[in-house]
């Protein structure tokens, strides 16, 4: 966990603190203060739009000679070069990024419908090992019948890409969509 990440965290818990001890004449009078952010890494991300996520995932160049090199251990502006950190840096998430399953865990994301699914939003195989599991940044639907979506990418073996896919279409597959709590 970064050091920025833990003073957020530790100010959240003080903050939660306070309100909860709070004298109970302070308590009657205050208005209703709003929850705490569910996790420091929505809570470090304002609110950013599906063009906007786009734009940032197009700053590592995909299916260029310039794009980024996959890597699980190397960075790039401070986030991983794998598949999370990739559509961490995408969303505006605090860097390095929450891994795969973080970002599909509650206080990052919330499982939607295939058929809600809108630019920006991602679609992620969040079991089995560092090796199996992916995420991916959903653009659009290719054609009306949904067979197919144009997302982006950070892959093994050729780095940041832009490509038509069809992860999570199947029955039975290990992708599902996701909506991040930061998109707009």
């Amino acid at each position: 966990m970064s050091a920025r990440r833990s003073s957020l965290s530790i100010s959240a818990m003080a903050l939660a603190a306070a309100t909860v001890f709070a004298p109970v004449s302070a308590q009657a009078s205050a208005p209703a203060a709003a929850p705490a952010a569910a996790s420091p890494a929505s809570a470090l991300a304002p609110a950013i739009s599906g063009s906007e996520v786009l734009a940032r995932a197009e700053t590592w160049h995909p299916h260029t000679d310039q794009r980024i090199p996959y890597s699980q251990t190397a960075t790039h502006d401070g986030y991983r070069t794998d598949c999370s950190g990739y559509a961490s840096m995408a969303l505006g998430l605090a860097a390095p990024g929450p891994n795969t399953v973080g970002l599909a865990s509650s206080s990052v994301s919330t499982p939607i419908a295939l058929g809600d699914l809108v630019t920006g939003d991602l679609i992620i195989d969040s079991t089995g090992d560092s090796n199996t599991r992916h995420v991916v940044i959903f653009e659009n639907w290719t054609d009306s019948s949904h067979s197919a979506y144009s997302a982006y990418e950070q892959r093994g073996g050729y780095g940041t890409d832009h490509r038509t896919l069809t992860y999570g279409l199947t029955s039975g597959s290990e992708f599902h969509p996701y909506h991040p709590n930061v998109l707009s």
